[in-house]
């Protein structure tokens, strides 16, 4: 009994130490195993790291050489290998969980594993417009920005605020986008100024390029005296181009439409309108990007009144995510109350960041 337990005493210690050191060699193992996606640039530059998304042509790696994420252009990449799992979007709007690499015998190609469908795709570099690893967490889904203006005269004490946000989330199958913009003018001698606009959409992406998409908007519109005018709209829509360069898409659908005028006009109401849209956004001119949509109403409930929106915003990236932007939105209204313009349009010039 006696040397079991001098046995036992002796054994313990070793046992724990080289318990320490197999704990070590397998995490030391498994932080080299996370990060050990590899990409070659077609000048010959090797890149050695973990893939994290590409995203509108432009793929982030992080890697142990760089405290920053290095940016690289989806098709300047000659070839790739990683043993992660992503959701990898297709040109043709197919979605798809899978491992990705290139083809070792046809540089051309690019090979991926369907986990769902178990079978091998074999696409190219072009045809592939989205990839996300899958491990990432929340925040690495978050899409956001936040763009200010100040405008300053002492004639008339004039003072004017401008704002232009975003905010959204993309998850496997569906994302969700939010906006909210704003103007404030002050001056001497005349009424304030406001305007006021935002919205929260819904999109459930479907097979080949369809979605469905869900959205309630809200505007304040003094020069329109609109005290708060919310849509709610519900609509089913198509890319018809997705490529690494552009977005092109429609969406049609119904809505319901909840107004209330300045109480001056006493014309508040309620109508059920269909609705049609477009939307481009463009993303490989450089340092620029363009984003715009239209989107037009007629009323079913209203004789011959139509409404029509219209936005546009340019932007032109500068280095740490800052960036200049160039608003411009546009209202019509065929048919408001009486004592109401029929229009009204915004230009903005704002500096701001993204996340």
């Amino acid at each position: 009994m006696t040397h079991t337990k001098n046995w036992l005493s002796n054994l313990t210690p070793r046992f724990h130490t080289t318990l320490f050191w197999v704990v070590c060699l397998c995490c030391c193992f498994n932080a080299r195993a996370q990060k050990n996606d590899t990409i070659i640039l077609k000048n010959k530059d090797r890149l050695i790291g973990e893939i994290k998304e590409m995203d509108k042509g432009v793929l982030i790696i992080e890697t142990d050489y760089s405290d920053s994420d290095f940016n690289v252009k989806w098709l300047d990449i000659k070839k790739l290998s990683s043993q992660q799992t992503f959701l990898i979007t297709l040109r043709n709007g197919d979605r798809l969980n899978s491992m990705l690499q290139t083809d070792s015998i046809n540089g051309g190609r690019v090979v991926l594993y369907d986990v769902a469908e178990k079978k091998y795709i074999y696409t190219s570099v072009h045809d592939i417009v989205y990839v996300k690893s899958i491990k990432q967490g929340f925040i690495s889904r978050l899409d956001a920005s936040l763009s200010l203006g100040v405008n300053l005269t002492q004639r008339d004490n004039f003072k004017q605020f401008t704002m232009r946000s975003t905010l959204g989330y993309t998850a496997n199958y569906w994302s969700l986008q939010g906006s909210y913009n704003a103007i404030k003018t002050k001056q001497d001698n005349s009424n304030d100024i406001s305007r006021t606009d935002a919205s929260l959409g819904l999109r459930v992406f479907l097979k080949h390029d369809y979605f469905l998409n869900l959205s309630g908007e809200l505007l304040q519109n003094d020069e329109q005296q609109l005290d708060m005018r919310v849509t709610t709209k519900l609509g089913f829509g198509k890319y018809f181009v997705h490529t690494n360069k552009l977005y092109f898409g429609g969406v049609v659908g119904g809505a319901w439409n909840n107004e209330r005028y300045e109480p001056i006009l006493n014309a508040d109401r309620n109508s059920a309108e269909a609705f049609g849209g477009i939307e481009l956004n463009m993303f490989d001119i450089k340092d620029f990007s363009l984003l715009t949509n239209a989107v037009v109403y007629p009323s079913l409930t209203e004789k011959h009144r139509v409404r029509s929106d219209i936005k546009l915003d340019l932007k032109y990236d500068l280095p740490l995510e800052f960036f200049i932007k160039f608003g411009f939105t546009y209202n019509y209204d065929r048919r408001p109350p009486e004592g109401a313009s029929k229009e009204d349009y915004v230009l903005q010039a704002t500096f701001g960041w993204e996340l």
